[in-house]
């Protein structure tokens, strides 16, 4: 203990700033795992309009395209299908944006824990 400190202060003043990596990694952990939970809200609501927005962007990525024999132009089908895996492509992207907006802010956490578990000499 140090003198003149509580049980407190020395938790604020020392434990906590040594822990600041494993704190940034567990919330980065967390928010991940939060974001991409969508079965929970597949099993328990009913209500469309209750639904999160990861639920939306699975049945966009899950749903069957347009059936290719109602289209009986070949270069038509073509660019639909190609359209179809554009947009895709485009959802998985936005459903990435947050991740990597908060690994942004936390990555120097990271990099000070690799530091400060590194040995030196």
């Amino acid at each position: 203990m140090m003198d003149g400190c509580s049980d407190i202060m020395y938790y604020l003043r020392v434990v906590l700033p040594l822990s600041k990596a494993i704190i940034a990694v567990l919330v980065l952990f967390y928010a991940v795992g939060y974001w991409n939970s969508y079965f929970n809200a597949m099993i328990y609501l009913n209500n469309r309009e209750l639904y999160p927005l990861t639920i939306y962007l699975r049945e966009i990525l899950m749903a069957d395209q347009i059936d290719p024999s109602t289209v009986s132009d070949p270069e038509l089908q073509a660019q639909i299908a190609q359209m179809a895996g554009v947009i895709k492509y485009a959802l998985i992207v936005v459903t990435m944006v947050p991740v990597l907006l908060i690994y942004s802010f936390i990555q120097k956490y990271f990099v000070k824990g690799v530091m400060i578990g590194s040995v030196k000499g």
